[in-house]
């Protein structure tokens, strides 16, 4: 099995982990600080900052490099872009800004992530 310590450092498999673990911290912080603070749903209203828990629950396996948290938050990051493309045409104001700025870090996350699994199974095959 590889690991991130094998890995040459400044490669592009380090390079899209940084991408995508870099990524899910900021999705996180954007869920909380939009939903508490920035622009929520309703004044006091913090339940929606819930939804960053999933990715939270995700990002110790990312930065530990395993293989299977990349391939949830491969599919969890859809959720965050859905919900973004639903608000930046439904919401107005600050909103509505903070919804593109999640779609722009859903789709870095993504990326980050499909490079990361793809030089990983590389690797395993050739280790094979």
């Amino acid at each position: 099995m590889v690991t991130n310590e094998q890995a040459p450092a400044g490669t592009a498999w380090e390079l899209s982990r940084i991408a995508a673990v870099g990524g899910t911290i900021a999705l996180i912080i954007l869920g909380v600080s939009w939903e508490t603070v920035v622009a929520p749903l309703r004044p006091g209203s913090w339940q929606l900052a819930l939804k960053v828990v999933p990715a939270a629950l995700l990002l110790p396996g990312m930065i530990a490099g395993r293989l299977r948290s990349f391939q949830w938050m491969s599919m969890l990051v859809l959720l965050y872009t859905c919900e973004g493309i639903v608000r930046t045409l439904s919401d107005s104001g600050p909103s509505s800004r903070l919804a593109a700025l999640e779609i722009a870090l859903s789709v870095i996350v993504y990326v980050g992530v499909l490079l990361w699994v793809r030089a990983r199974l590389r690797r395993n095959r050739k280790a094979q």
